[in-house]
């Protein structure tokens, strides 16, 4: 943890810079204006930053995998060729959780602190907690941030890879779930999931197992080109065993390349597919364990493995490892 000096500042748009229009609250430009007039006056923040708007910007709820990628452009950009030492992202928060998981896959290796804020009032709104939110955020920036990518909201400091959006409406919308964190940590970093590496779009899907799912949604789904499905399972990681119909969907899937990947529905879950035959039947037809990770995590970490290009082997020997902590705690 080192003091951040030269602070890049990417706002990407997000309830933080809204202003009211006749169709309701929206993106507006001009944030760095209104940031730096917010700062005059404000002695305990000295830190030298510079900043940039992120084209379009946007609402968060129309979050692509696209934007995921220009914002690690833009933070690679400023801190290769830029000489900053430290990120802060504005960002809206209905996909807030999910861009921090993104970026903690897309920027690995990156020796600098990257912070992600927002707010849930805009700027300038009474009681708007978005002053707090960003000087805060600053603030620890200054004092000095770990290295990796971190959320700051409501007085927290919270794991890019861990984090979660839980409540629609409070000012301390955020939180790490108390999920189980079991696993193996990688050694080295494969050179293919350096932050220098290009990355390309990957055609991702994500289903809740739910009681009458059938085999034809499944195989609908899957006819779409999908390079990796993400289940959300019951429990433990549990399925409809006796459905062989379905679990012969899966494992046709898994043969002609798609990546099959288990997460737990249960906010304090984890997967552990030997606990019951219902998910030893899911783990033999191709399924590969998300542990305890949540759903951000683990979409945002297939999203940069097979955007680097790997074979669905390696993408499931990395999927299974630790990478950043998202898998293991410390």
């Amino acid at each position: 943890m080192r003091p951040v000096k030269n602070l890049f500042v990417l706002y990407t748009g997000g309830t933080i810079g809204m202003l009211q229009t006749v169709e309701g609250l929206a993106p507006a430009g001009g944030f760095e204006a209104r940031m730096r007039e917010q700062l005059q006056g404000q002695d305990e923040i000295t830190l030298d930053w510079g900043f940039a708007e992120l084209q379009p910007l946007l609402d968060s709820a129309n979050m692509t995998q696209a934007n995921w990628l220009a914002m690690r452009d833009a933070i690679v950009e400023a801190v290769e060729q830029g000489g900053h030492d430290g990120v802060l992202v504005l960002h809206g928060t209905d996909t807030l959780a999910y861009s921090a998981a993104a970026l903690s896959f897309l920027l690995l290796g990156l020796d600098v602190p990257v912070l992600l804020t927002g707010s849930m009032q805009p700027m300038g709104a009474p009681g708007s907690d978005a002053w707090d939110n960003l000087g805060g955020a600053l603030k620890a920036l200054q004092n000095g941030a770990p290295q990796g990518v971190w959320l700051y909201f409501n007085g927290e400091l919270l794991h890019g890879a861990r984090v979660t959006k839980l409540c629609s409406d409070a000012f301390d919308a955020f939180t790490v779930l108390p999920r189980k964190r079991v696993g193996e940590r990688t050694g080295s970093l494969p050179e293919t999931l350096d932050y220098r590496q290009p990355r390309q779009l990957v055609n991702l899907a994500v289903l809740p197992l739910f009681p009458g799912l059938r085999a034809e949604h499944l195989r609908a789904l899957l006819g779409g080109g999908v390079q990796a499905l993400l289940l959300e399972c019951y429990g433990s990681g549990t399925g409809p065993s006796d459905n062989e119909e379905l679990l012969s969907v899966l494992r046709e899937a898994h043969a002609r390349g798609v990546v099959l990947a288990a997460i737990s529905q249960c906010p304090q879950g984890h997967v552990a597919f030997d606990v019951y035959a219902a998910g030893s039947r899911l783990r033999d037809a191709g399924l590969v364990s998300g542990g305890g990770m949540t759903r951000e995590a683990a979409l945002g970490k297939l999203f940069s493995l097979l955007g680097s290009g790997l074979s669905q082997a390696e993408a499931e020997r990395l999927f299974a490892l630790d990478l950043c902590g998202e898998r293991v705690d410390g």
